[in-house]
């Protein structure tokens, strides 16, 4: 890693607290390259790293941040990088963290906002990293709850009951002076305006609104977090920041800016926590197995499903369950696992089967219907190559699928197109890639794209057919 030029002024701060944490040179470079593969980054730090700091070197990039988490593990309190005479972590890395505090948690989140706001194109570019998830599900699984989140109120009424680490520190409320009164009406507009960028989202693509999403979170939900509120309010605020946040990471996903929205979805993972909704936290867990679906990690969307699974027990609404076990199907799907798949899916299905009108069943987990499961399915068995199968469920999906959900109906084609090729009936795959590469060119949605170029890809082999030079003529005349 390349350094700056070394200051004159050692760094008292730093030498402190290594003496604090009994650390020696050695080991502290060791526990800061073992932390950095935590976050998928291979660091190359020994002792006379250390040595350079000590004599005021400043580390680049996400390397203080990085020593001041080791430092905070190491003693039992949240340090800064600050705190240990350091810069600032770089915002690559603010993003990853699971924050200790709500307090942390809108700093990190606000500070991911606003830097999204103004380079959007820098943040786009960072990387995905499968190593990066363990921590955050791990936190978010056996963490305790947040004992207050209320600010610039008595909240001492109010309380959470703890679980989980005895070991992390007592919370602290959130406390930087008054700020705007956080009102009914207020979180009111942030669930409406939430609704609209769903809407927008199923029916244009990510990238049609999603720089306004962030500019709203940015302008109008952080000065609601720092404002003031008690502690049920407060819950409520967070619930709907972390439904906006998630959104914001969904949208990012949707134009493969993957390691942008894997930050922003372990931010709403956090705010979910501070919200004390576990339910919705899962419905999180499951946006990031989805992803790493997606990207191919289908051991890591196992695992991410599973944890949220156990996270929120027996307790959620029927379709929350089934929507669970979908999510883990699809990655056992993934790896090829036939009979895991199966299994998963049965539950989904049983699951969605068992529930009634009247339950009350959160506005996030509505879309998760029959067409939602068909289309689960359909997925499930194309990445198994059980085509007619497949040609079936997706069949059933485009039927059932209300016309709002136009990106969802174009997967679903393209997945019906699949399995048609995949029964050799050649006409009817192209025709159907035609019809869903015209809705991609409409759509700003990367997956979109992706999701043509991979019935491309299949179409290889058959390149010299009639259907296929016929396909090519007409996706060529769209451009």
């Amino acid at each position: 890693m390349t350094e700056r030029p070394a200051q004159r002024v050692p760094n008292r701060q730093l030498a402190a607290l290594i003496a604090e944490a009994g650390f020696s040179n050695a080991g502290l470079a060791r526990r800061v390259d073992q932390l950095g593969l935590e976050h998928g980054l291979d660091l190359r730090y020994d002792k006379t790293s250390v040595t350079r700091w000590l004599r005021g070197q400043q580390p680049r990039g996400t390397t203080p941040a990085l020593i001041a988490e080791v430092f905070t593990r190491r003693l039992g309190r949240r340090l800064s990088a600050q705190d240990l005479g350091l810069d600032a972590c770089a915002p690559v890395y603010a993003g990853l963290e699971f924050a200790a505090t709500p307090e942390e948690a809108v700093d990190i989140a606000s500070g991911l906002w606003r830097k999204d706001s103004g380079s959007h194109a820098e943040l786009r570019k960072i990387a995905f990293t499968p190593a990066g998830l363990v921590v955050p599900s791990r936190d978010w699984l056996i963490g305790r709850a947040d004992e207050r989140v209320g600010r610039g109120t008595d909240t001492a009424a109010s309380r959470v009951p703890a679980q989980g680490r005895a070991s992390v520190p007592r919370q602290r409320q959130i406390d930087r002076g008054p700020g705007q009164r956080v009102t009914g009406g207020d979180i009111a507009a942030l669930r409406s305006v939430s609704e609209l960028f769903r809407t927008l989202d199923h029916a244009y693509g990510g990238g049609h609104a999603r720089q306004a999403l962030v500019r709203y979170l940015e302008h109008e939900a952080e000065p609601m977090l720092r404002g003031t509120y008690g502690e049920t309010t407060g819950r409520r605020l967070f619930s709907a920041a972390a439904d906006l946040t998630r959104l914001a990471g969904w949208t990012s996903y949707d134009i493969a800016a993957h390691g942008l929205a894997q930050r922003y979805f372990v931010q709403a993972l956090r705010l979910a926590q501070a919200a004390g909704d576990r339910p919705y936290g899962s419905y999180v867990l499951v946006t990031m197995s989805r992803q790493a679906v997606y990207l191919g990690h289908g051991r890591e969307a196992v695992q991410l499903a599973r944890v949220a699974q156990q996270g929120v027990g027996s307790g959620p609404p029927p379709v929350v369950q089934a929507l669970l076990h979908a999510a883990e199907a699809r990655g056992h799907a993934v790896l090829g696992e036939v009979r895991s798949a199966t299994a998963s899916l049965v539950r989904a299905e049983r699951a969605l089967g068992a529930g009634r009108p009247g339950d009350d069943v959160p506005p996030w987990a509505r879309f998760f219907d029959e067409a939602q499961l068909a289309d689960e399915f359909g997925h499930c068995h194309r990445d198994l190559q059980q085509y007619r199968a497949c040609a079936q469920h997706a069949e059933r999906s485009l039927q059932l699928r209300s016309p709002g959900y136009a990106r969802s109906r174009l997967f679903c084609r393209v997945v019906l197109a699949t399995a048609r090729l995949g029964l050799g009936e050649l006409d009817q795959a192209c025709a159907l890639g035609a019809e869903a590469a015209q809705q991609a060119m409409e759509m700003r949605s990367v997956r979109a794209v992706e999701y043509v170029r991979d019935f491309e890809r299949r179409l290889e082999p058959y390149r010299d057919a009639s259907a296929v030079r016929t396909y090519r003529d007409r996706v060529a005349a769209l451009s």
